[in-house]
């Protein structure tokens, strides 16, 4: 089938995910953000088992959602082991009631085929400005006997990322409802997918996920059933201009 959408570094399908499960076979993995199921609207509807579907196209899954939305789901992970999450602080809230805490936040999971020393992974990390020194202390009691009792702490330089991260949304700008920032799905790409590695998104919406692998040197392939959204895609990743030499 021919792509709506091509250049050097993404190609983008107008259509199901199920037609083009060949084409996505040995991605380095799959950073997506599926329909939750949690309104009345038209396209909120939780594709059944597409996590059943793409386990045969990577042993890496990013996935976006609410708690509820991975709760009432479950079944449909049972290929896959669960690593750990992150937080998605937002500035704005996306809760529909009234009588319950302010929802700002969203997740994104990370899952997992076979074994966990397999699965390429870059060590997250955050610059600090800080002077550098380094410490040994003793390790807090609840950590238990984890080989040895110090570990060395060093301030300064970069720091492990945290698990929250503080993100402003898309709101006001968005052409996609649910559309997510760059600065979200980023660091997603960059811990599980080397340079020039390959990222799937089978519910590929506004195309952030296609662009933000582009904009960090990888491949990506996405699909779309909404031809709007693939147009949508299509032009943002087309008005982009990238230098990618350097990157490293």
């Amino acid at each position: 089938m021919k792509p709506y959408y091509q250049d050097e570094h993404v190609t983008l399908y107008h259509g199901s995910y199920a037609d083009h499960l060949e084409q996505m076979v040995g991605a380095d993995a799959i950073v997506t953000d599926p329909p939750y199921g949690e309104t009345s609207l038209v396209w909120d509807r939780w594709p059944s088992k597409w996590p059943s579907d793409l386990a045969t196209v990577s042993n890496s899954l990013w996935c976006f959602g609410s708690f509820r939305m991975f709760m009432d789901n479950l079944p449909d992970f049972k290929a896959w082991k669960f690593s750990h999450e992150i937080v998605w602080e937002k500035h704005n809230g996306s809760g529909f009631a009234a009588d319950k805490f302010r929802r700002v936040h969203e997740l994104a999971t990370l899952w997992y085929q076979g074994d966990w020393a397999t699965i390429r992974h870059t060590v997250p990390t955050t610059p600090d400005a800080s002077k550098r020194t380094v410490r040994r202390k003793e390790r807090p009691p609840h950590m238990g006997e984890i080989v040895g009792t110090q570990y060395v702490s060093e301030d300064g330089g970069d720091r492990l990322m945290r698990s929250v991260l503080k993100v402003r949304s898309e709101h006001g700008r968005a052409v996609h409802p649910t559309q997510k920032p760059l600065g979200i799905v980023t660091p997603l790409i960059e811990f599980s997918v080397p340079i020039g590695g390959l990222v799937v998104d089978p519910f590929a919406g506004s195309g952030t996920t296609l662009l933000a692998a582009k904009l960090s040197g990888r491949r990506a392939i996405g699909t779309e059933v909404s031809e709007a959204y693939c147009e949508a895609a299509a032009r943002r990743l087309s008005q982009q201009a990238f230098d990618l030499e350097g990157i490293a």
